[in-house]
């Protein structure tokens, strides 16, 4: 059974006159089963102003109560109403249920339109000043995200940042297509390489900064190919350039041997994708700007693939010297069949 309560002519009457903007606060009680007009208020101040000291005096800790509270904006329908809900925890549980029951009927009667915000309280915490200006707060800020929600973010922060590197071409190179986003690199990353090239050193190993977006240095510390797996983290991708001194045919080179590492899933999505995209504008700045010729350009995930033997398969792939032609099939033997004679056009065929 649902109870319908009547609302009087004299608040249905008063709720009409404040909508004009002469009132500042609204008080609306039940009573005999009928919804009243409990106080009110006319503007003194601000909104702000007035707020506290109107509200606050009229919240009865024992007793239920709807207050609408105009502000000072306006919308298309007039002045913008704050419309609360008081339900303190230590009335009867009666007059709770009744007050929630009747809450939609109240805000149709006054007019929904000019409801800017709505406010429940159980203490005077929740719908003082500060409580609406944290309720204000709360309903711009976004949502939570979950883990999975804030990683797929970052991933498509990163995906179009990306695509922006992509798609920016100046003036002057409007001839280049950009392959990969390109981070800067840091000083002592630039020296490490020219010495590279200049072949004062050895190895060189680069990580990125993803929080600066920088190329930094790790090291340059000299280098045997037995000590490159030791070289290569398991936790972390990094970038190595490798002077691989050998004998091939003969000959004594010095190959510069480009190894990225990726130690699997084990890193970030955000880690795997710039690292990925970074990979050739690096490289395009290496080749170009120190005049380094990559050799042999690798991708590993465990520093253990890096053998003597690896590497210089890597470097000179074997060559086959020769090729087999395609041949025919031949049929199955034995089972050819009988030859048959095939005539020109117009012989007459000879009996036997």
């Amino acid at each position: 059974m649902f109870l319908v309560l009547v609302v009087t002519p004299e608040l249905r009457g008063f709720l009409a006159r404040a909508r004009g903007g002469a009132v500042r606060l609204i008080q609306v009680l039940i009573e005999d089963e009928q919804l009243v007009l409990g106080a009110s208020r006319e503007p003194e101040r601000s909104w702000e102003e007035d707020y506290d000291r109107f509200l606050l005096p009229l919240l009865d800790d024992q007793e239920p109560c709807y207050v609408f509270y105009r502000l000072d904006s306006q919308n298309s329908l007039g002045y913008e109403w704050i419309f609360m809900s008081w339900s303190p925890d230590q009335s009867p549980v009666r007059q709770k249920m009744l007050y929630a029951a009747t809450r939609a009927t109240v805000k149709k009667e006054f007019g929904g339109g000019h409801v800017k915000d709505e406010l429940f309280g159980t203490a005077e915490e929740d719908i003082c000043l500060v409580g609406y200006q944290r309720h204000v707060s709360s309903c711009s800020a976004p949502a939570p995200l979950t883990l999975a929600e804030q990683e797929l973010q970052r991933i498509k922060i990163t995906e179009a940042r990306v695509k922006q590197v992509k798609t920016e071409i100046s003036v002057e190179s409007k001839h280049q297509t950009l392959q990969g986003l390109a981070f800067p690199l840091q000083e002592t990353a630039r020296r490490a390489l020219q010495q590279l090239a200049q072949k004062r050193i050895n190895y060189v190993q680069l990580r990125l900064d993803t929080e600066k977006e920088t190329i930094e240095l790790v090291h340059s510390n000299p280098t045997e190919t037995r000590d490159l797996p030791r070289r290569v983290p398991t936790d972390t991708p990094r970038y190595h350039f490798f002077l691989y001194k050998h004998s091939h045919e003969g000959d004594y080179l010095e190959s510069v041997v480009f190894i990225y590492s990726m130690p699997g899933y084990s890193c970030s999505i955000k880690e795997r994708m710039l690292y990925s995209t970074c990979k050739s504008r690096l490289l395009e700045e290496v080749e170009k700007d120190y005049n380094l010729e990559v050799a042999k350009k690798l991708e590993i995930d465990n520093g253990d693939e890096l053998t003597e033997e690896f590497l210089y398969d890597e470097v000179h792939p074997k060559q086959h010297a020769h090729i087999q032609a395609f041949a025919k099939p031949r049929g199955p033997a034995g089972k050819r069949g009988h030859k048959r004679l095939i005539k020109a056009t117009g012989e007459s065929r000879q009996d036997s």
